[in-house]
């Protein structure tokens, strides 16, 4: 085809095509347009071209299909079609503007429940580029029943988030890539790799691949989901007394429905199944101390009532909120109650220098200092393993080691290491039972994906369907009421 004659048949389907088609493309070039100016990157512009052809020249056959006499291709190729449109559109609309997530632990009961299912807000805090741009849309990192990878780590991309609302505010519930889910072992998801290594080591876990499986790394966007309350922000110092989160020295308030794990002694008989449901106690948290109900002497020489015939009122330890405790105690149903003590946790971050402290106790005599973008820190061996993964791993210097007292980055000395991102801490609000920053350390800001918007549905895993196993009540709730 000469040039004269492209020029004329260009100018001819021009012509041909209908008002309705130039009408949705305008509509579509606007809407792509605005998200190339939101991805700052105008060489993206380009694919304006593609669109055209789509919707008005139709140079390259798309719509093959529709021309073929044969009814089954027709079909079969109109479902495709179908597909692949909705498949573009929940991916564009997953990576840039929310998502569905579940809530699958109890470590932020009471303000959101186990089998809830969250709207997750992207925009908030300004969506990430997708690092692993080929992946399947309806999946997080693996396909199911054939178990494999669901994304190829080739060709990947470096950190961008684009512009958001506003920045992570202390109190925010945030989703968030699991920072230790970067070594993931395939047969056993919990504990994390690190914890197992931590309490069996190293060649225990890798060796036994019949218990554990294969050791498989995943990229940052491609690790577990998880969603905590952040309660300390970059360039922020946090430490913990008495269960009381202190920010740079002042007393935070506690999240209204926070709780901790309290041992107390029940009136009369034990509580009932109404009770506890009731109160909003799932079955798994409800604990009992068997030894004093079989001590009586046990019982007394703690402090606990006996009744006359000898036997001893249930004593239970379960997590309870503030509300909890003034309902049971406003029914006369509590007789003792203190909040259940905790010991000094070796598992605690970070590894070496925390062995005296407890999730209620927690940073020492003078916090931790959470790292900020460009906050120039020295690195000394009494904080080195606060911050060495930071350093090696979130902001890859693997090189990064500490030889005398000095910090040396591919093997040259440093006085002074100044951070890349943002970090934060974060914690859940079942306090005393809860997997958070205090066991496995910072979140790097590339690490997060956005915060709860509303609740779109939730199951109580402990009733049927037909029974009250779907929470009515908590549907479109809102999934940040502290703030």
């Amino acid at each position: 085809m000469t040039y004269n004659e492209f020029t004329a048949d260009l100018r001819s389907r021009v012509k041909a095509t209908r008002p309705t088609r130039w009408v949705r493309f305008a509509i579509v070039s606007i809407v792509f347009l605005l998200w190339v100016a939101w991805m700052g990157n105008w060489w993206l512009a380009l694919f304006l071209f593609l669109l055209f052809d789509i919707y008005i020249t139709g140079y390259i056959p798309f719509t093959w299909w529709k021309k073929n006499k044969n009814p089954v291709v027709k079909s079969i190729m109109s479902w495709v079609d179908a597909i692949v449109y909705a498949l573009v559109l929940v991916y564009f609309v997953f990576a840039f503007l929310g998502q569905n997530y579940q809530i699958p632990s109890s470590s932020l009961e009471k303000t959101l429940l186990t089998g809830d299912y969250l709207f997750v807000n992207k925009t908030i805090y300004g969506p990430r580029v997708p690092m692993t741009p080929v992946n399947f849309p309806l999946v997080h990192n693996t396909l199911p029943i054939i178990n494999t990878k669901s994304y190829l780590e080739k060709p990947s991309l470096s950190y961008h988030r684009l512009k958001g609302i506003r920045n992570v505010e202390n109190g925010d519930i945030v989703v968030f890539n699991f920072p230790a889910g970067d070594t993931v072992m395939s047969k056993v998801s919990n504990p994390d790799y690190y914890t197992l290594v931590k309490s069996l080591g190293r060649n225990a876990v890798i060796n036994n691949k019949a218990t554990f499986g294969d050791v498989i790394y995943r990229p940052v966007d491609r690790r577990e989901n998880y969603v905590k309350r952040a309660v300390g922000l970059p360039g922020q110092r946090l430490k913990i007394v008495d269960g009381t989160i202190y920010i740079d020295g002042v007393a935070e308030k506690a999240p209204e429905n926070v709780q901790y794990n309290y041992i107390f002694q029940v009136k009369g008989q034990g509580l009932t199944d109404e009770e506890w449901n009731d109160l909003g106690v799932a079955a798994e948290d409800i604990h009992f101390v068997s030894e004093l109900a079989q001590d009586t002497a046990l019982a007394r020489a703690h402090g606990y009532d006996v009744n006359p015939d000898g036997t001893v009122p249930m004593v239970y330890v379960t997590p309870l909120t503030k509300g909890m405790i003034e309902s049971l105690q406003a029914a006369g149903r509590i007789s003792h109650i203190i909040r259940l003590p905790q010991q000094p946790d070796g598992m605690l971050f970070p590894d070496y220098i925390s062995d005296s402290w407890t999730i209620d106790d927690y940073g020492g005599e003078d916090g931790i200092l959470i790292p900020a973008k460009g906050m120039k820190l020295k690195i000394t061996d009494d904080n080195w393993n606060i911050y060495d993964r930071a350093i090696r791993v979130y902001e890859n210097n693997p090189s990064a080691k500490m030889v005398n007292g000095t910090l040396y980055i591919n093997d040259k000395p440093v006085d002074e290491y100044e951070f890349k991102m943002d970090y934060y801490f974060m914690m859940g609000d079942n306090r005393h039972n809860s997997l958070d920053s205090r066991y496995w350390g910072f979140v790097p800001e590339d690490h997060i994906i956005g915060s709860p918007w509303r609740v779109l549905i939730s199951f109580d895993k402990d009733k049927s369907i037909f029974n009250g196993g779907i929470r009515w009540n908590r549907i479109f709730r809102d999934a940040n009421p502290d703030k």
